[in-house]
């Protein structure tokens, strides 16, 4: 009886994807045969055969009594082809392409940035003058590696009203929030190792981490912080490495990390060797200050990084790290090697606008919009039957129970079909249980067109399980 192609097949993709995956690198040695056929459940011949197909590809090549390699050259990395494959409508990167890609008459209910005339556009204009009759070392120069000195000082000065103590020194500059974490991660991670994320977190924390080749363990999100029962169990082996967390107003959910969730969640980190990254980026949006980890743990554990692109402008980016100064010391090398000087002429730019008096007037004109634009959304999800799961007293985003099990990855697609981009939950999710939520950006959510789409999209029967 001949062997069954399907299985064969099945090998085949097995090995490939962890090579795609870099789980196996050029060199390496893959299981035996007879290991592989246990693994797999298959017989040896089955796997003879789908070795035997890899190496007449150059996959892979055997060597004579030790067995069969990983060849190289690798192909480039594809992220979207990593396994396990995900649904396009619930992909992260998919959610980003499509707020960033479709065309400027389409409707953005699901991406994760204001209106550009919600932007501090009036400081960059009046910046944008001053850097005109700047010296021309600010216009054209690299930057040092820790980045613009007075920027730093305007973020030393920022952190300590959050209760933040940080030398100058110890605050680096980046080119963007994204940046500063991705930096962390080539610091503090190897393929291979496990991060703690909340769940549901920062859908494109989930495409970085699966770029770092490091698994990703999601721990539920309550509204006071993660579920520290959950954390605590997470916190077995194998031992994470970092948790990644927003502990004011918590994207996508809009909580707000509690005080005594905090000291607990610190306890724990300390006694398994957890180092934390804080992501502040939305600070500017609170009506009053969340308890921030970095201030209770002093910058022992916790890494605090954010940026502006989300209140001043995210074409001119900057974002930032404080740390402890041994990992700054090690992250300007990284720095370095990766973006070499910084974006210079961005970081004078942001220390303009920051330093503007305009710009305390504008968030503050810009928490009471986001107030009218949160009592009006929340007023349209209820008329459809859209539960939210808290009702935050600041930032973006609502975090919204679809009615009756609807498929939030359907709606999505329906929505994409009549111009409006939707978060589905499960971009949000490392372990896909919130397929019927939906994240929504209040200030994106002021055309009248977008409610009548989703009316539209929750009567379709291919919007339900």
């Amino acid at each position: 009886m001949s062997r069954s192609p399907s299985r064969i097949d099945s090998v085949i993709h097995a090995v490939r994807a962890r090579i795609a995956a870099r789980q196996d690198g050029p060199g390496a040695r893959l299981p035996s045969v007879r290991a592989q056929a246990a693994t797999m459940g298959v017989s040896v011949s089955t796997v003879v055969e789908a070795y035997e197909r890899l190496a007449a590809e150059g996959v892979i090549a055997a060597r004579a009594g030790s067995g069969f390699y990983v060849a190289g050259p690798l192909p480039p990395l594809a992220l979207a082809a990593i396994e396990p494959r995900q649904d396009r409508a619930v992909d992260p990167l998919w959610v980003s392409r499509q707020s960033l890609e479709t065309p400027a008459e389409h409707l953005k209910p699901g991406c994760g940035w204001m209106p550009s005339e919600w932007l501090y556009q009036d400081g960059l204009r009046r910046g944008l003058r001053r850097m005109a009759r700047a010296e021309p070392s600010a216009l054209t120069d690299y930057a040092s590696p820790l980045g613009l000195p007075s920027l730093r000082q305007s973020l030393q000065r920022r952190a300590a009203g959050l209760g933040i103590e940080v030398p100058r020194d110890q605050v680096l500059l980046a080119e963007s929030g994204t940046h500063a974490v991705d930096l962390v991660c080539r610091l503090l991670l190897k393929p291979g190792d496990s991060v703690l994320v909340d769940d549901p977190s920062y859908f494109n924390y989930h495409a970085l981490l699966k770029a770092h080749q490091v698994h990703a363990i999601g721990v539920p999100y309550t509204h006071s912080g993660p579920d520290l029962d959950a954390f605590a169990a997470a916190l077995q082996a194998p031992a994470p490495r970092l948790y990644i967390t927003n502990s004011g107003l918590h994207n996508p959910t809009g909580a707000v990390l509690s005080a005594a969730t905090a000291h607990r969640l610190l306890g724990l980190a300390e006694r398994s060797g957890l180092t934390i990254v804080e992501d502040d980026i939305f600070a500017d949006f609170e009506l009053r200050p969340a308890p921030r980890l970095a201030a209770l743990d002093g910058l022992s554990r916790v890494i605090h990084v954010g940026s502006f692109s989300k209140t001043v402008s995210a074409a001119s980016r900057c974002g930032y790290i404080a740390a402890r100064a041994d990992w700054i010391d090690a992250l300007v090398d990284l720095k370095l090697a990766t973006s070499f000087g910084g974006g210079h002429l961005a970081a004078h730019l942001m220390q303009i606008a920051l330093t503007d008096s305009g710009y305390r007037r504008h968030m503050q004109a810009i928490r009471a919009r986001l107030a009218d634009a949160r009592k009006h959304t929340l007023r349209q999800v209820q008329r459809l039957g859209i539960t939210p799961w808290l009702v935050p007293e600041a930032g973006l985003f609502l975090w919204c129970q679809l009615p009756d099990g609807r498929d939030a990855a359907a709606l999505a697609r329906h929505c994409l079909r009549e111009g409006v981009v939707v978060a589905p939950g499960n971009a949000f999710s490392q372990s896909q249980r919130v397929a019927d939520y939906v994240r929504f950006n209040v200030s994106q959510c002021q055309d009248p067109r977008i409610w009548q789409v989703l009316a539209r999209a929750l009567r379709c029967a291919d919007a339900k399980f």
